[in-house]
């Protein structure tokens, strides 16, 4: 063995306990919630020295495989993309993982990382990574337990048994989420917060879930074995990956194994669960308010406002949580993460939209944001990135006047292909076949003015795509 740790990086989730800034097309792991960078981001920088881990692997799906290689550029890194083509939960994904690492090295050592947790002392839990590798070799399934900050209900716990080797400890039981009093006598009696996050050897944990789910393991194998690959993405089979069993692997093996180890650690650990749990990360004023964007309180203590636009202004309350994007605004109660899941669920059936996706909408080329609309007209500003160029497509029920407003564009209409400078525009009539794309060096802006009987986005015929799209 080289000594050396395959990162896996899962970030396929669709959390929406962050709520409305967190959406189905745009989850919380992309978000900079905590200064410029994502979680998916830190996540990935907290297991970059070479000296320890291998290039990362990441799981994710076909939504959100183009961010995924936008943010890794970002910061420098590369990594392997594998792509579920259906959420089958944490076993399968993980599963997935192992067998692409065994694959790469039989005596892979993988660290299964959840890519929407926030680490706030990076080199303690890279001390826990190295204290736990060697029960890794040694053909333990190592958990990170957190030591508990507070008597928290909103997280599993371990209650760690006898010592293993230095400060790895054998599981002597996994215990769900507590009520507070049962969450107070954990703490009492040592018990440590499950972080979810594993360490081990690839070929034992295929060993370990074979033990109990033989035909899963072996979907999630074939997956694997018959992937393709597109556009620099590992693409899973989707009839193989698809027979796998939907479970998380807490229930999958964790619960089952006897193999289990623990090591614990302090690390300033948070899986960023609820936008109480967003507040205690933040940095606050001398009444107990966090802010991000513009936000103004007199009277209000421990609040917590994130606002995308709009100044938020409190007066007079205590213990809010207000949220405003530019489409949606939320005012809860900070402690209450229930009561936001019972009301995104209300959402999905009366107002679906505001869940699945915000206004200003992310595509591989750069995004638009629609400014105004109405029954025969629609306003979008568009970003497109330096070489990013739309598909070759054609509308049957709308004309499209687009206004260069920042950068060069590169336009074609039928067979005519011009250069639109800045205080520029060119007209694309209905059914026109068309490109738009950004030859320069900074990012191409433009204002669309859409009119006709049908505008919606599925009123695109596309001929040519860069980025394969249906």
């Amino acid at each position: 063995m080289n000594g050396r740790i395959i990162p896996l990086i899962m970030c396929g989730g669709a959390g929406t306990r962050l709520w409305p800034a967190s959406r189905e097309v745009h989850p919380k792991q992309f978000l900079s919630l905590f200064g410029e960078r994502s979680t998916f981001q830190d996540t990935l920088l907290r297991v970059s020295d070479a000296d320890l881990f291998e290039r990362p692997v990441i799981i994710t799906n076909n939504a959100y495989r183009f961010m995924v290689l936008e943010q890794l550029a970002e910061i420098g890194l590369e990594a392997d993309v594998l792509l579920e083509p259906m959420r089958r939960d944490s076993g399968p994904a993980i599963a997935a993982g192992a067998a692409f690492a065994e694959a790469r090295d039989k005596d892979a050592i993988v660290l299964a990382l959840a890519a929407d947790h926030v680490v706030r002392d990076t080199p303690a839990f890279v001390a826990a990574c190295r204290e736990g590798l060697a029960a890794a070799e040694a053909g333990h399934i190592v958990t990170f337990g957190v030591q508990p900050e507070r008597a928290a209900t909103e997280y599993g716990y371990i209650n760690p048994g006898e010592v293993i080797s230095g400060k790895v400890r054998a599981v002597a039981k996994f215990v769900e989420k507590p009520d507070t009093a049962t969450a107070a006598d954990y703490v009492k009696s040592g018990y440590l917060w499950n972080s979810g996050n594993f360490m081990f050897r690839a070929a034992v944990l295929s060993d370990e879930y074979r033990k109990v789910d033989a035909d899963s393991v072996q979907a999630v194998t074939d997956a694997v074995s018959k992937a393709g690959t597109d556009l620099g993405f590992v693409k899973l089979d989707e009839a193989a990956f698809g027979s796998a069993k939907s479970i998380s692997i807490d229930y999958a093996v964790m619960e089952k194994t006897a193999r289990t180890a623990v090591v614990p650690v302090a690390c300033g650990w948070s899986d960023v669960g609820s936008w109480h749990a967003v507040w205690e990360l933040s940095g606050k004023d001398g009444e107990g308010n966090a802010s991000r964007g513009a936000a103004v309180f007199e009277d209000s203590h421990n609040c917590n406002v994130s606002t995308d636009r709009a100044l938020v202004a409190l007066e007079g309350v205590d213990d809010l949580v207000v949220v405003a994007t530019q489409d949606a605004v939320l005012v809860s109660r900070q402690k209450d993460a229930n009561g936001l899941k019972r009301l995104v669920a209300k959402l999905k059936t009366v107002a679906p939209q505001v869940t699945e996706d915000h206004i200003r909408v992310h595509r591989p080329w750069g995004s638009y944001q629609s400014v105004d609309n109405g029954d025969r007209h629609q306003v979008k500003r568009i970003i497109v990135k330096p070489g990013g160029r739309l598909s070759l497509q054609k509308h049957h029920h709308r004309s499209e006047h687009w206004i260069v407003v920042r950068g060069t564009a590169q336009v074609t209409v039928n067979e005519l292909v011009k250069t639109v400078h800045e205080n520029e525009s060119v007209y694309i009539p209905i059914g026109a076949v068309h490109r738009l794309e950004n030859p320069g060096k900074i990012q191409l802006e433009l204002i669309e003015v859409q009119t006709g009987s049908y505008l919606g986005e599925d009123d695109i015929i596309r001929i040519e795509d860069d980025y394969k799209r249906s």
